[in-house]
């Protein structure tokens, strides 16, 4: 069996549970629902990062600044000697998308946890709830990586040109535009349904195992290669606001090696809402 691209991004279960403890390791839970599941509990020595607060501009659509980054990590603990080990629920959803941010602006030693926090609880392996406090330190971020990321004017044109590929990360009834909005966000939906012209339709969560895990490197190819989703083409991956599309990113670039796959974080929330941009259901 192949190995993935860049095996290094994940650890394993074991490899996290031997680094319990680990001054040089930061352990980070992102969630989709972070209060409930963090304060049922974690990881021994893991922080939380809320996803809507901690990584997202609180009043620009956009995603966190560098300087509020290095703040973030500077509260958290967090210095550039310490590797960064991200997980979370639905399958490592939102932890993707810390990682897809934490890239973006140079983060250069950070991991996922394979199988995220479904894999750990099913292994019964040691929770808390007590919450950890580290001293505050100075974290040094890079500017921003922009190869990672595209916005509304490049999308425009990008849709109609030869040699990229959009690809829509969304359930095949928001694809369709059946419906408005993902289950998890029943009242957070665009004005209109369907999905940007030649878009390719290949749910996120396809790519994982039932435990949680990615699939192995040849189920992946076979995922993506058949709607031409291939590694000689500009990929640009988008969902509703961009974190399910951050899952997507993480498979193509890191695990398949895909070298040019972009985020689309503006996604359908922006696209859907504006007057005559061009949609197909």
């Amino acid at each position: 069996m192949a190995a993935y691209a860049h095996p290094e991004v994940l650890v394993d279960t074991s490899w996290v549970k031997g680094n319990i403890g680990n001054e040089t390791v930061r352990i980070v839970e992102v969630d989709y629902d972070p209060i409930p599941n963090y304060n049922l509990g974690h990881i021994p020595g893991s922080v939380l990062i809320d996803w809507k607060k901690d990584i997202n501009d609180p009043v620009r659509r956009d995603i966190v600044s560098k300087e509020g980054l290095e703040a973030l990590f500077g509260r958290l603990g967090i210095s550039n000697d310490h590797r960064i080990v991200l997980y979370g629920d639905f399958n490592n959803w939102f932890a993707a998308f810390a990682f897809w941010v934490f890239k973006y602006y140079g983060v250069d030693n950070v991991v996922l946890l394979n199988g995220g926090r479904k894999k750990w609880i099913e292994q019964d392996l040691p929770v808390t709830k007590d919450v950890p406090t580290f001293p505050p330190t100075t974290f040094t971020a890079k500017e921003s990586d922009e190869t990672l990321r595209v916005f509304l004017a490049y999308v425009k044109e990008a849709y109609k040109q030869a040699g990229k590929v959009l690809v829509d990360v969304r359930g095949p009834k928001e694809f369709s535009g059946e419906i408005l909005a993902p289950p998890e966000y029943p009242t957070e939906h665009a004005q209109r349904g369907g999905h940007i012209p030649g878009a390719k339709n290949i749910p996120w969560a396809q790519a994982v195992n039932e435990d949680g895990t990615f699939k192995a490197p040849e189920e992946l190819k076979a995922l993506y290669e058949p709607k031409g989703v291939t590694p000689d083409k500009e990929v640009i991956a988008y969902c509703r606001i961009g974190e399910r599309s951050s899952h997507t990113w993480f498979v193509l670039k890191y695990l398949l090696g895909y070298p040019n796959v972009r985020n689309y974080d503006g996604s359908w929330t922006e696209w859907g809402n504006l007057v005559r941009t061009p949609i197909e259901k």
